[in-house]
């Protein structure tokens, strides 16, 4: 019996595999244990309650089909979950009116470690050290909007913030172009973690501060020193890694890695890059980097772009009507630290010249801002680059056939109408082959189900959906 639950769970991770991320895939599916399999019920073995929620929010609906292939029409599943009883528990909530503590307390030296001991931060060194964790309230996950850009890394993060070094997340390598949010995410970790476990030593800086006190240390001749405190750091936050690239800097930082880590601290890197892409940086380095979870935070999508723009605003204290909102954030669509930017300059010209925040301010703000602000898509835009896309004529797109390339590239059509735009089904289907809403809906469901199973299918709507927003 058991032999036939691991033969199941097996051919079920070979689908699962060819439809989710790698990085995904290694972090929800390779944990998971097949335990038993009864009466069309399978059980499988989570590490915890919150690995739990995670699968039945995110991957249920590929599970469930999946399993109905493998198993049948009735299969179900069910999961036991394993406690680490030795592991702290529980999660220490504060009032949303209280300010978190970032501040450190003092660091007992260890025992082994018979000299003063100096930090690279104040120095001379002395017994008990207080270290500044360098994080700001403001880049709490009380001010962090979660989308589909960045959840995973957000999910990640509250893990860890809850089990700091315990989890299978270690390292956090987070990685994104300038302005997605990697600082603010990984110093969200380090501020949750700080509520959780007030006694533990935190720290946050960038790789070039690292160069420069190590610089420093050798100079001084306190490398020693330099190595001990870093050593004695419960969770580690090193933004920018890949500018981390002399050999002596990364020798250093190789032995303070390997301590932490065989110490079950907690590493959270950034990068503008992943480590497979970062150049400069020795091997045994790299592949230490990606031991845990590698996470890339996504350009955020519309919705969630104007969510972070609304929050923003709120945050300053000022309402803008959302006409505005959505001008803004159709126009701005590759950074969050240009949306946070042209709320500023928006203020800034509606205080100074005692103006209300209106739309002709932000079209003047915005193509300061975006050389050239993107062209609003709608449903012709779409029905014309669809047709492009897949060599056929607008006529075709639209033509009463029952050909199945054609009724798939209509189909897609719809989709991104749909996804896009803000027409309704109605308006959708009458521009797009005279169709109903019914017809409009089960084109999206239809293309929404076969992203989920074909792999080569989501690449192809992804490559449009690029297309589609140049």
């Amino acid at each position: 019996m058991k032999h036939r639950c691991n033969d199941i769970w097996d051919r079920c991770l070979q689908i699962i595999a060819d439809n989710v991320p790698a990085g995904s895939f290694k972090t929800w599916f390779v944990p998971i244990r097949p335990v038993k399999i009864e009466n069309n019920i399978i059980t499988v073995e989570v590490p915890s309650h919150f690995f739990y929620e995670y699968i039945e929010e995110n991957y249920i609906d590929l599970l469930k089909k999946v399993l109905r292939r493998e198993i049948g029409e009735h299969a179900k599943l069910e999961y036991v979950i394993v406690v680490n009883k030795s592991s702290k528990n529980g999660k220490v909530n504060l009032p949303s009116s209280v300010k978190p503590n970032t501040q450190n307390r003092p660091v007992a030296k260890p025992n082994s470690i018979k000299d003063k001991v100096h930090n690279p931060f104040v120095i001379p060194g002395i017994k008990k050290i207080t270290v500044d964790s360098n994080l700001q309230k403001k880049h709490s996950f009380d001010n962090f909007i979660v989308g589909d850009c960045n959840r995973v890394a957000s999910e990640a993060g509250h893990a860890i913030a809850q089990k700091p070094g315990e989890t299978p997340f270690n390292p956090l390598f987070i990685y994104s172009k300038s302005g997605l949010g990697k600082t603010h995410v990984s110093q969200a970790i380090g501020i949750e973690a700080k509520k959780c476990y007030p006694e533990k030593t935190i720290l946050y800086l960038s790789a070039n501060k690292f160069k420069t006190q190590y610089t420093e240390s050798i100079r001084k001749n306190t490398l020693n020193d330099f190595i001990h405190f870093y050593q004695m750091i419960d969770l580690l936050i090193i933004d920018d890694i890949h500018e981390l690239t002399t050999e002596k800097t990364q020798n250093v930082f190789f032995h303070i890695f390997n301590h932490l880590h065989q110490s079950n601290k907690q590493l959270i890197l950034t990068s503008d890059r992943p480590p497979i892409e970062l150049e400069g940086i020795e091997e045994r380095l790299l592949s230490r980097f990606k031991w845990g979870l590698s996470v890339e935070l996504k350009t955020p999508d519309f919705q969630t772009r104007k969510a972070i723009f609304t929050a923003k605003a709120k945050q300053e204290g000022i309402e803008i009507a959302e006409e505005i909102i959505d001008y803004v954030c159709k126009h701005v669509k590759t950074s969050i630290r240009e949306l946070e930017g042209i709320l500023v300059s928006m203020v800034a010209h509606a205080t100074i010249n005692n103006q209300d925040v209106n739309l002709t301010l932000a079209e003047s703000i915005v193509k300061q801002v975006v050389k050239n602000p993107q062209r609003e898509v709608n449903v012709p835009y779409i029905k014309k680059k669809v047709s492009s896309f897949f060599n056929l004529t607008e006529e075709n797109l639209v033509a009463k056939t029952r050909r199945r390339e054609i009724v798939q590239a209509r189909q897609i059509a719809m989709y991104f109408a749909r996804e896009i735009t803000k027409s309704s089904l109605t308006s959708i289907g009458a521009q797009i082959g005279n169709k109903n809403h019914a017809t409009v809906l089960h084109a999206c469901q239809t293309v929404e189900n076969l992203m989920e199973t074909d792999k080569k299918f989501r690449y192809l709507i992804e490559e449009l959906r690029t297309i589609l927003e140049e």
